[in-house]
């Protein structure tokens, strides 16, 4: 059995609505903007600096000024306290050790954050990539920045973010077909591409099982 849902997405498409519809459906957690404050509270942080390099990358010359401090690894970095210690690859790294206790625990969809990647390997969960036809991502775009001043250029920004994250982080491509077991496009309607995910995760058999 399908013991967890990983959602990638496109901005835009409707992905992070289409994972509220299939964790309320089925009484399963929902980690999208919830993940974000559970980084957060473990690094004692403000939730709003966790949102800020959400999905991000850090600049280069951050990166290299960061090795010249942090000549270990991560082994302390759920103990940050200081926010100038706190970003992009402390947020990715908090990120995967909450994604795998949220595995462990199981019955949850995590959007994004390359939950796709950390979980690869596990054998009952379910990758799912939902991207959608590029009018309808404007008009969602939209309606959730309406202040925007480019939206399409919103689009192409934020989709570049979460690729170049995932494949910062994680090393691998985000829009690969083979991270996935589906690719499906919110243009069917939020609510059938909902119960076609759903329907697949009942089945009751595992890839590889």
């Amino acid at each position: 059995m399908f013991r967890v849902l990983t959602v990638a997405r496109e901005y835009g498409s409707g992905g992070g609505r289409i994972a509220r519809r299939i964790a309320e459906s089925l009484g399963w957690n929902l980690l999208d903007k919830a993940l974000i404050e559970q980084i957060a509270r473990a690094a004692h942080v403000d939730p709003e600096l966790a949102q800020r390099y959400d999905e991000r990358v850090d600049s280069w010359l951050h990166r290299i000024s960061r090795r010249s401090l942090w000549h270990g690894g991560f082994e302390g970095v759920a103990t940050v306290a200081a926010t100038e210690f706190f970003d992009a690859e402390t947020m990715a790294a908090l990120g995967r050790k909450l994604i795998e206790e949220a595995y462990t625990k199981g019955n949850c969809v995590i959007v994004g954050r390359g939950a796709q990647c950390v979980l690869q390997n596990r054998q009952d969960v379910l990758h799912v990539f939902v991207y959608a036809p590029w009018p309808e991502r404007v008009a969602r775009a939209r309606e959730r920045a309406p202040s925007a001043g480019d939206i399409e250029e919103l689009i192409r920004a934020t989709d570049r973010q979460r690729s170049d994250c995932i494949r910062t982080y994680h090393g691998y491509t985000w829009n690969d077909p083979h991270l996935y077991h589906l690719l499906i496009s919110s243009g069917l309607g939020e609510e059938r591409a909902a119960r076609i995910i759903i329907d697949i995760m009942e089945l009751g058999d595992t890839p590889g099982a």
